[in-house]
C-alpha cells in the first residue's frame, strides 16, 4: 500500500480545499481510510475517517459540518473537502490507511492503528 496525499495550499478563512489521497493497494473493501492533522507545537490529531465496505464516515467535533470524507472506488482516492476553513485548520494534514482488520469506531481516533501514511500535505488558512 502507498499513499499519495495532495491539495493542500494557501487559502483565506472562510475558502474551501480539496485534499486528495491516491491509495495504491488499497480499495473500498479492504481499508479503511482517514485523516489526521498536525499543527505547528502539537501533536498529530484525527480528523475523519471513512470505513471500508459503506462502514460509514466519523469526524471530529471541530470539522462536523465543515469537512466531508469521501472514496471514490474507481480511482481508489479518498478526499477531504473542506469548506469554511478557519485560521485553527491550518496544519500539515496526513491521510492514513487501515489494512487488515477493520477498525473499530473506539480505535479509529489514535494513529498506532493506521499501518500505512501518505506523506503531509500543508494547508495554511491565512488572510
Amino acid at each position: 500500500v502507498q499513499l499519495q496525499a495532495s491539495g493542500g495550499g494557501l487559502v483565506q478563512p472562510g475558502g474551501s480545499l480539496r485534499l486528495s489521497c491516491a491509495a495504491s493497494g488499497c480499495t473500498s473493501r479492504t481499508c479503511d481510510m482517514a485523516w489526521f492533522r498536525q499543527a505547528p507545537g502539537k501533536e498529530r490529531a484525527w480528523v475523519a475517517v471513512i470505513r471500508r465496505s459503506g462502514g460509514g464516515t466519523y469526524y471530529t467535533d471541530s470539522v462536523k459540518g465543515r469537512f466531508t470524507i469521501t472514496r471514490e472506488s474507481a480511482e481508489n482516492t479518498v478526499y477531504l473537502q473542506m469548506n469554511n476553513l478557519k485560521p485553527e485548520d491550518t496544519a500539515v494534514y496526513y491521510c492514513a490507511a487501515k489494512s487488515g482488520g477493520r477498525i473499530i469506531i473506539s480505535a479509529m481516533q489514535s494513529d498506532r492503528n493506521y499501518d500505512k501514511w501518505g506523506q503531509g500535505t500543508q494547508v495554511t488558512v491565512s488572510s
